[in-house]
């Protein structure tokens, strides 16, 4: 079997699975294609991309944190980030299941073209909003979003702009393509190579 890999730019409200739950939509309503599964998660709250694959062992590595495949986030945040919090953001914040790796983050200026979200955010009136570029390679649930916070800035709305070498680039919200499923290889040696210490691995749910 030819191994798939699909990249799909998931809109806010969709989950990651093919079937809808409560108010949120599942992804059947998007895709329709059999054998395909999920590689790795993405909140409903969240946007962007999002990658599929009929290929088991491909999954389990682009879903599974410690083989270090970085993940690029857009998060536009509350406030304006100084270079202090994005310092901290680069060194790692504390949370409460511990201290995260060091990441890579800037602002954005200026802020990326992206879709109008529906619903729009929030904003809160005379505090401004700033568009950050945020790098990890952990995948802790809505890690992000507390990452921010943890800084002073709570994230407004957030968009995965890219996995490894895959990108949203020709993707409009809700739409797919095919991709070559040997650069995922290329770019992540199919070898367990944890970036934790040995003595807090855990299993953990990928998620923004």
């Amino acid at each position: 079997m030819t191994a798939r890999l699909i990249r799909f730019n998931k809109p806010y409200g969709v989950l990651s699975q093919f079937t809808p739950e409560g108010k949120w939509q599942g992804l059947k309503d998007y895709i329709d294609l059999p054998g395909v599964y999920v590689a790795g998660r993405l909140d409903a709250d969240s946007e962007g991309l999002l990658l599929l694959t009929n290929d088991g062992r491909l999954q389990a590595h682009i879903a599974d944190p410690r083989f270090k495949m970085e993940k690029t986030y857009w998060v536009q945040v509350e406030g304006v980030p100084d270079e202090a919090a994005l310092a901290a953001l680069r060194s790692g914040v504390v949370l409460n299941d511990g201290p995260t790796l060091p990441a890579r983050a800037r602002r954005m200026e200026p802020a990326p073209e992206v879709w109008p979200r529906t619903p729009p955010i929030r904003e809160r009136k005379h505090i401004p909003t700033a568009w950050i570029e945020l790098a990890i390679r952990e995948g802790r649930n809505r890690q992000v979003r507390r990452m921010t916070a943890a800084v002073g800035h709570p994230t407004l709305r957030l968009v995965r702009a890219a996995i490894g070498p895959y990108t949203l680039q020709g993707l409009a919200p809700g739409t797919w393509a095919d991709e070559d499923a040997t650069a995922y290889a290329d770019n992540a040696p199919m070898r367990r190579e944890s970036a934790e210490p040995r003595a807090s691995r855990k299993a953990r749910r990928p998620s923004a």
